[in-house]
C-alpha cells in the first residue's frame, strides 16, 4: 500500500474522486472480481482453501494444554495471517489456530465455540480443544479470496443471545454487502440479507430480536428484524456524506448502550452519534480526542470505550488513544502508542485489551494492555495483525 498524506480537516468532508483512490485507500472502497463461494462446512481436520499471505508472520507458539481455557484469555484474530491467536494477557501468546485466509470479526458462544468471519468462511473453533471444528462457506460471490483491508468475505460477525444463529456481514469488493445468516447447529448458511457497503461490523440487540449491520462506506447501518430478516437504513453521517467513497467520516463500529438498546458511533473524537433503531433519529453529542475513531464496545454499565487510531490532519489532530467515556458522557483519554483497531474489556472491568492489527498501514502484531483505574499501558506481542477480540 502506497504511502500518503492524510488531508487537512477541511479537506476531510469532499475529496475529488481521482485523489481519493490515492490518498484514501485506508477508508475508501476497493474493488476486486467475482468468484463463487458454495458447499456445506469443511468438517474438522480438513484444510481451508489455500490463499496468498497476508503481510506480517505467524507467531510460533507452544499450544496450552487441550480442554482447558485460563479464565481471562484473550482470542485475537490474525489478519495477517490465517489464524487465531490464544492469549494470556500477563505473558502473551500460547497457542494458535489455523481457521482461515484474514480472518477478521469473532464472537464467542457460552458453549466455548468461537465463530470467526475469514475471507473464505465462518469458521468454528472449539475453544477448549484449540482445534477447528468447522469452515462454513459463504452463500455470496465475493471474489477470489485474498487478504488485505478491501478483500472480500466476512467482517463483522455476532452471535444471537440463545446461541442458535450467527449473522456475519460479508464484503462483496466493488459493491453491496449482505448478512448471512448461519444456522449454529447446521453449521450452514440459510438465509441472505442486503446489507450496505464494506459491513464492518454486526450487532445484535440484548432481547435478540434486532441485528445491525454498521456499513463502513455507505454511511448506514442496516437494522434487521431477526424473526422476518426485513431489513431497513438508517443513514449515520454526522458529518454529512458530500466525500463519497473518498471521505474519512464514514462509521465504523457500533456498540449497543444497554439501558435503553440506543446505537452508539464514535466519530473523529469528536462526535458521538446516538441512534435510536426503533424511530430512525440520530443525536449527536460532543466528544473529546479528537482523533480518528475505529473500534468501539460498551461495559454492562454503560461505559463506552473508543479506539482511536491517529490524525487525519497531523496539524490539528491528536495521536492514537484509548477514550473512556461515562453514561453522563464525561471522558477520559488515554493516549496509545501507535494505531489499533479493536478494544474489549475484562469481565471485571478494569481492563481493556485493544489490539493493534489496524485495518490500514501503521499496524503492528500486539495488543495494549489498559489498566483503566490508572491509565498505565503496557504493550503484549501477539498474533500477526491481531484485528478482532475476545475475552473468553
Amino acid at each position: 500500500m502506497p504511502k500518503f498524506r492524510r488531508p487537512s480537516r477541511a479537506a476531510r468532508l469532499l475529496v475529488p474522486g481521482a485523489v481519493a483512490a490515492v490518498l484514501l485507500t485506508g477508508c475508501a472502497q476497493g474493488s476486486g472480481g467475482a468468484a463463487s463461494a458454495t458447499g456445506a462446512a469443511t468438517p474438522a481436520g480438513a484444510s481451508p482453501s489455500a490463499g496468498p499471505a497476508g503481510p506480517g508472520s505467524a507467531v510460533t507458539v507452544t499450544p496450552g494444554p487441550a480442554g482447558t481455557v485460563a479464565p481471562g484469555t484473550l482470542l485475537v484474530t490474525d489478519f495477517g495471517s490465517d489464524t487465531v491467536t490464544f492469549v494470556d494477557p500477563a505473558r502473551g501468546a500460547t497457542g494458535s489456530v489455523k481457521v482461515g485466509t484474514a480472518p477478521y470479526g469473532l464472537a464467542v458462544g457460552g458453549d466455548g465455540r468461537a465463530w470467526v468471519a475469514t475471507a473464505e468462511g465462518v469458521a468454528v473453533v472449539d475453544t477448549a480443544s484449540r482445534e477447528r471444528l468447522a469452515l462454513i462457506p459463504y452463500r455470496t460471490d465475493t471474489g477470489p479470496v485474498t487478504t488485505g483491508e478491501y478483500r472480500g468475505g466476512g467482517m463483522g460477525i455476532a452471535l444471537a443471545p440463545d446461541g442458535r444463529r450467527v449473522y456475519v456481514g460479508v464484503n462483496v469488493p466493488g459493491g453491496n454487502g449482505v448478512l448471512e445468516v448461519v444456522d449454529t447447529a447446521a453449521l450452514k448458511v440459510t438465509d441472505t440479507v442486503p446489507a450496505g457497503r464494506r459491513p464492518f461490523d454486526v450487532d445484535v440487540s440484548r432481547d435478540g430480536a434486532e441485528v445491525y449491520v454498521t456499513n463502513h462506506d455507505s454511511f448506514d447501518v442496516t437494522v434487521v428484524t431477526a424473526r422476518t430478516l426485513d431489513p431497513r437504513r438508517i443513514e449515520v453521517a454526522p458529518y454529512g456524506t458530500e466525500g463519497g467513497l473518498g471521505s474519512w467520516l464514514k462509521p465504523h463500529y457500533t456498540a449497543v448502550r444497554p439501558s435503553d438498546g440506543k446505537l452508539l458511533l464514535p466519530f473523529e473524537g469528536e462526535r458521538l452519534a446516538v441512534v435510536d433503531p426503533g424511530t430512525g433519529r440520530t443525536t449527536v453529542e460532543p466528544m473529546t480526542a479528537n482523533t480518528h475513531q475505529h473500534g468501539a464496545t460498551v461495559t454492562a454499565d454503560g461505559t463506552l470505550l473508543a479506539v482511536g487510531t491517529g490524525p487525519i490532519d497531523p496539524d490539528g489532530d491528536r495521536g492514537p488513544s484509548l477514550t473512556v467515556r461515562t453514561p453522563g458522557g464525561a471522558e477520559r483519554v488515554l493516549p496509545l502508542e501507535g494505531p489499533h483497531e479493536s478494544v474489549a474489556v475484562s469481565r471485571d472491568g478494569r481492563t481493556a485489551y485493544v489490539t493493534g492489527g489496524f485495518t490500514r498501514d501503521g499496524y503492528w502484531d500486539g495488543l495494549t494492555v489498559v489498566d483503566l483505574d490508572t491509565g498505565d499501558t503496557r504493550r503484549l506481542p501477539a498474533g500477526s495483525r491481531p484485528l478482532g477480540i475476545a475475552v473468553l
